[in-house]
């Protein structure tokens, strides 16, 4: 799959996840503060906080800490306003990107993307210049060598998913978001073994790179998600097997 998964599927296998563990458990950190502020501190009835909640048990994260910033997002600790900010650009090859983040500085923000932009043979754009090229699904990534095609297809459209498309490595499971939890829930229970599980934004059409476009565009998407202000990197960019096998090398 192109943009989003596909990143996914590289920081895996460059093992960056494992590496920048302590970023991580600062973004999933934010998430949740704001998820608690915006909808409450139950999560029963906030299913932006569950997800949340999901993805730092899924990290490991201490329940301290994550009860710990469910109260900050209450207002039962103090701690920093965080704001949801979007930005949107051009990376190498003509690729768009969306860049979602939760700062408390947007001066710094922006300023620091500009730089990463700039830097990687990428560009800013003006609002609305490529959001329009995404739309927000759950996304559940199964690998082709646990999970055969027709059984994910049954499984998934029986539970509400909207579509299952075949990939090169994975069947990839599209659902509407309030449909999310629910499909994945099925998929789990029939158990299939799931690799990626979140909502993202997926690309209503790709762009083809390789060779030095390629190279700059994981660059400058590993510099993006390197940011601490910075929670989710979205692109459209399509990238071969054998192209991103090439690039784990260099």
């Amino acid at each position: 799959m192109s943009g989003h998964s596909k990143w996914s599927t590289i920081k895996r296998k460059k093992g960056a996840a494992d590496a920048r563990r302590g970023k991580i458990f600062t973004k999933i950190i934010k998430e949740i503060t704001v998820a608690a502020r915006l909808g409450g501190g139950d999560p029963s009835g906030n299913s932006r906080l569950r997800t949340a909640i999901a993805v730092a048990r899924a990290e490991n994260m201490p329940k301290e800490n994550i009860e710990r910033a469910i109260k900050k997002g209450t207002g039962e600790l103090e701690g920093a306003a965080f704001e949801e900010v979007n930005y949107e650009g051009y990376g190498p090859g003509g690729s768009a990107i969306l860049v979602e983040t939760m700062t408390d500085n947007k001066n710094r923000t922006v300023s620091e993307i500009r730089r990463l932009f700039i830097k990687n043979n990428g560009s800013m754009a003006e609002a609305g210049s490529v959001s329009w090229i995404f739309n927000k699904k759950g996304l559940i990534s199964l690998n082709k060598k646990t999970a055969s095609e027709d059984k994910v297809m049954e499984i998934a459209l029986e539970s509400g998913a909207e579509d299952v498309c075949n990939e090169e490595t994975t069947c990839d499971v599209l659902t509407a978001p309030e449909d999310f939890e629910e499909v994945k829930r099925a998929i789990i229970e029939a158990g299939l073994e799931i690799e990626l599980a979140e909502i993202s934004m997926i690309p209503i059409s790709t762009v083809k790179i390789e060779g030095k476009n390629a190279e700059q565009m994981l660059r400058l998407m590993e510099a993006l998600e390197d940011n601490e202000d910075i929670q989710k990197v979205y692109a459209n960019f399509d990238i071969s097997e054998e192209e991103m096998e090439r690039l784990m090398i260099i």
